[in-house]
């Protein structure tokens, strides 16, 4: 980075512990874009929405065979909603040991939805068939828990 030889400190907005007052001092931690709890964060957030992506799709892929009534909970839809559970703790953890701000009122509303989801696909993955009502419903906890990401802030 151009700017570190020199010693010219870039802050990113999220560096600050208190936007709010006139003269926020910056937090200590790393250059900007180059911290390794940056890159996992990252990393882990790569891998949520890969976890997403694999229980809305396994959701997806299923909406006809939900509309004849033969929809089954896919392995996909399983695994992705482990994925998000596990670096969804790990995003977490990444963000308080970074000393980011976590709202845990949100944190605990996703998590609530995505342990029911969670237990509906694990205790109905093995059979062939699933009552619409009960795969609508996997799918659209699915959507609010993608919703309650993007727009609460």
């Amino acid at each position: 980075m151009a700017g570190a030889a020199v010693g010219i400190r870039i802050h990113h907005p999220s560096q600050y512990r208190s936007l709010s007052g006139a003269g926020a001092e910056p937090r200590e931690g790393p250059w900007l874009g180059s911290g390794s709890m940056d890159i996992l964060i990252h990393l882990f957030v790569a891998l949520h929405i890969i976890g997403i992506a694999s229980l809305l799709g396994g959701f997806l892929t299923q909406m006809k065979a939900m509309g004849q009534g033969a929809a089954r909970f896919v392995p996909a839809m399983l695994h992705g909603a482990l994925t998000m559970l596990i670096t969804g703790a790990v995003l977490v953890g990444l963000n308080q040991a970074d000393d980011q701000a976590v709202n845990n009122v949100k944190i605990g509303v996703k998590l609530a939805l995505l342990v029911v989801i969670l237990g509906l696909v694990y205790v109905k993955r093995d059979e062939e068939r699933v009552e619409k009502g009960l795969f609508g419903l996997v799918g659209a906890l699915t959507t609010a828990n993608i919703f309650i990401a993007v727009l609460w802030t």
